[in-house]
């Protein structure tokens, strides 16, 4: 079955486009209540549906509307404004909410937004609860009687109380005194909570992007933006820095001489912290897109690694289902399993953190082992649908390729999922091979879908 309104992640698009206008929400927040509060028939207690946002103008509109449609449906509800996508699954857990709800389009400009939703578990909703979902959309909207309506609340203490969980994932006595950081929130999700998290644990805290003012999220600041921390890094002399993206869930780091440190790199200093401290990482999840680097630094220690589709939620379920806690993808998402549900940006920062500081060594020092490979990315525009996985031409010019990189590099073959692009990815260790391999796949690839 293919769904009609839920991504990978949710639903999310323009403001004012498709689904992501008050109209749809409002319906869209009745139908999730008509599905929750039928799953808890039989019970003595109301579902209880928890909503958090970011920082976007339009998520004052969209809170409403979701907050009208779920008590519509007799469901009660619980608002905590602005904060963190992972504090917001965290919190669904620990006021055993029925669900979570998160207003947010993640590092998406401030015009676009979006709907994701958490279980009562902290984790993404599985697939049948999406789909159950879809099929109340498409029934006439009916408001349960008055004496049935749906009460709204709103919990005062989240932020602190989130703060207090993220410090809990580090081990009492940790502390980041003496050390200057600079931290960039994207001007998003992040910007009271994050600065505070580390100050709180000792830290010369230096906030950059955490001025939010409805319109400038991810707007020059923040992961997706890391000019702007690498600068300040080295105008400030600072030890370290953090950015993280517009809803907290994706982070990157920046060196003392402000070089960025990716997702690939933070798996790489967690997994090896793991082996200092604990003497074993039980594996590694990645995505297709990790770089070949980790992968081979992976395989000398010994840890298991594996790729998943392109996906946080496809990178749980591998987590899930091969017993491994730790996994993530290049772009700076997290998951932490041991302490988290879900991928948490300041989690995941204070487990480099504890790396950095009870090691003893520079975050440069700790990546030391870790050769990234050269990587050529070539977007191909797509004028006719081809099956690349049996083209013969395409198929051919991969494999000599695979050939002749052997076990030193890697060839991935994928259509954009948001554009009529093919993406031909190409890595191994010799950069100039890298490129020309690139580029002759590429003009194959072009030839077939021209």
């Amino acid at each position: 079955m293919t769904k009609q309104y839920f991504g990978t992640d949710g639903i999310r698009g323009k403001v004012g486009s498709g689904a992501i206008n008050p109209e749809f929400i409002l319906k869209l927040g009745w139908a999730v209540g008509r599905v929750f509060s039928r799953l808890a028939e039989g019970k003595t207690t109301v579902p209880r549906i928890i909503i958090g946002k970011d920082t976007r103008i339009s998520g004052y509109m969209f809170e409403s509307a979701l907050e009208a449609g779920l008590v519509a449906a007799g469901v009660n509800v619980a608002l905590i404004g602005p904060m963190p996508t992972p504090a917001i699954a965290y919190l669904t857990r620990t006021f055993h909410c029925t669900a979570g709800i998160v207003i947010s389009a993640s590092h998406n400009p401030f015009y676009d937004n979006g709907i994701k939703f958490f279980s009562a578990e902290g984790t993404k909703l599985p697939d049948d609860i999406e789909y159950a979902i879809e099929a109340e959309l498409d029934k006439p909207m009916v408001t349960v009687d008055s004496a049935e309506l749906g009460k709204v609340t709103r919990i005062e203490d989240a932020g602190g109380r989130y703060i207090e969980y993220c410090k809990s994932t580090v081990p009492t006595g940790f502390d980041l005194a003496g050390k200057k950081v600079v931290v960039d929130c994207a001007h998003g999700a992040t910007y009271y909570v994050a600065p505070l998290v580390l100050r709180e644990l000792g830290a010369d805290v230096i906030e950059i992007g955490a001025k939010p003012d409805g319109l400038n999220i991810n707007n020059g600041f923040g992961s997706t933006s890391p000019a702007a921390i690498s600068a300040a890094v080295v105008e400030y002399g600072a030890d370290i820095g953090v950015a993280f993206d517009g809803d907290g869930d994706r982070l990157l780091f920046v060196d003392s001489d402000g070089t960025t440190v990716d997702g690939d790199a933070i798996l790489y200093v967690i997994a090896m912290d793991q082996l200092r401290t604990q003497g074993s990482c039980n594996g590694v999840a990645g995505t297709l897109m990790s770089n070949l680097g980790l992968e081979l630094a992976m395989q000398a220690k010994g840890i298991p690694f594996g790729r998943a589709k392109v996906g946080d939620r496809y990178v749980s379920e591998m987590m899930k289902d091969e017993g491994w806690s730790l996994g993530g993808e290049s772009s700076g998402h997290v998951i932490c399993a041991d302490v988290a549900s879900t991928g948490d940006g300041i989690v995941a920062a204070l487990k480099v953190f504890f790396a950095v500081i009870d090691s003893g060594m520079s975050l440069k020092e700790l990546l030391s082992g870790l050769e990234i490979c050269p990587q050529v990315m070539i977007n191909v525009r797509r004028e006719r649908t081809v099956d690349l996985d049996n083209d013969p031409v395409i198929t051919a010019a991969v494999k000599e390729v695979e050939e002749v990189m052997g076990a030193n590099g890697r060839v991935l073959l994928r259509p954009s999922g948001t554009e009529p692009l093919i993406r031909v990815m190409v890595e191994g260790q010799d950069a100039a091979q890298v490129q020309m391999f690139a580029e002759q796949l590429a003009a194959k690839v072009k030839a077939a879908v021209s």
